[in-house]
């Protein structure tokens, strides 16, 4: 709850139940029991102020530090009233009519002055239900209603207070209730509202990396493009050559951009030009890995790939929980051209550790 709010609260509580207090101190006639009455009036404003002030932390964020009770949907709430003060309130429902009732005359026990508890503690079960604690006002209610309708009746009672504390009552668990469902709404709201922002900023992400994956594809391919349609299709052997390394580093920037460094590059580009054919995929197992661990990945991957000379080699990242990348390489037999191919390079890279620093003794 904003600082301002639970601040502005708090006093129109304080400032309405002390007016109910006064309200019975104004004796119209003469009380038989005056330090009885007095009592009565500062239990009540004891425990009216306790259960108001409780917990009372001015805050503008809630911070874990406070206590602040959480309902099912996660979203944080006022701190409710501990049991003790619950049983404090209970009592003082009781005794505080109790004690008014008794300090007067039985002639002077419906007077406004007397009965100014029906209200006095319909206020205080109204503070309980707003601190959560609903069922201990409800409880509160029945005593109330039980004590009044033994001093003045039951009639008397509904006519001159006990009617009001009970709507008060009701007033608050559905304001409370109202409350929770709009702070559930607004977080909802909120949250929708944060994921279209992640979203459009992964999509703006998206659109830059496109962006920058074209202008590569276009610093790679671009000359040979032009070239191929300047000569329309018809071009020298050093050409086709370039052309046939260039959509092979085009493929590399689109199948596996985050295996890439320059020095990865250069290694592919020198097995293709040995002759090989080399096939590069990103098929996941990297989105967690770090820049760090990233490049010791590729250092890695630009030393297995070093003098390498299969005729075909695959390079595919793995999510497999230890392995990250794996490099085979197949090639034919020399003595055995027209045979099946064999693995003459396997090398399974794996997921870099992270660097824990151990304490110096």
């Amino acid at each position: 709850m904003n600082v301002r709010v639970q601040t502005g609260l708090s006093i129109v509580a304080v400032v309405f139940t002390a007016y109910l207090a006064v309200g019975g101190l104004v004796w119209t006639a003469p009380v038989a029991q005056p330090a009885l009455f007095i009592a009565a009036l500062s239990l009540y404003l004891v425990t009216t102020w306790l259960c108001v002030f409780w917990g009372f932390t001015p805050r503008s964020v809630p911070t874990t530090a406070a206590p602040v009770a959480a309902d099912t949907d996660g979203l944080p709430r006022g701190a409710s009233l501990p049991l003790w003060l619950c049983l404090l309130v209970l009592g003082t429902a009781v005794a505080v009519p109790f004690a008014t009732w008794a300090a007067v005359d039985e002639d002077l026990r419906r007077a406004t002055f007397a009965t100014w508890s029906l209200g006095g503690i319909g206020a205080l079960l109204t503070i309980v239900v707003v601190r959560r604690r609903p069922l201990v006002a409800w409880i509160g209610v029945v005593l109330l209603g039980v004590s009044s309708s033994f001093w003045i009746g039951i009639l008397d009672s509904l006519a001159l207070g006990l009617v009001g504390a009970a709507v008060w009552v009701v007033a608050a668990q559905l304001l409370t209730r109202l409350v929770d469902r709009a702070a559930v709404d607004t977080a909802e709201l909120t949250g929708i509202q944060r994921r279209s922002f992640e979203w459009l900023a992964s999509q703006e992400g998206r659109r830059r990396e496109r962006r920058v994956r074209v202008q590569q594809a276009l610093a790679v391919a671009g000359p040979i493009l032009i070239r191929t349609i300047e000569s329309d299709g018809d071009l020298e052997p050093d050409e086709r050559e370039r052309a046939r390394l260039a959509e092979g580093s085009l493929r590399d920037e689109l199948r596996g951009p985050r295996l890439l460094d320059e020095a990865v590059r250069a290694r592919l580009q020198e097995a293709r030009l040995r002759g090989s054919t080399v096939t590069v995929l990103d098929e996941g197992g990297l989105d967690a890995a770090g820049p760090a661990a990233l490049d010791r990945i590729r250092a890695e991957l630009a030393d297995a790939l070093r003098g390498a000379s299969s005729e075909r080699i695959y390079i595919r990242t793995s999510p497999h929980p230890r392995v990250a990348v794996t490099v085979v390489g197949r090639s034919r037999r020399r003595d055995d051209p027209d045979g099946d191919e064999v693995v003459d390079l396997w090398h399974e890279i794996a997921h870099p550790r992270p660097v824990v620093d151990r304490p110096t003794s």
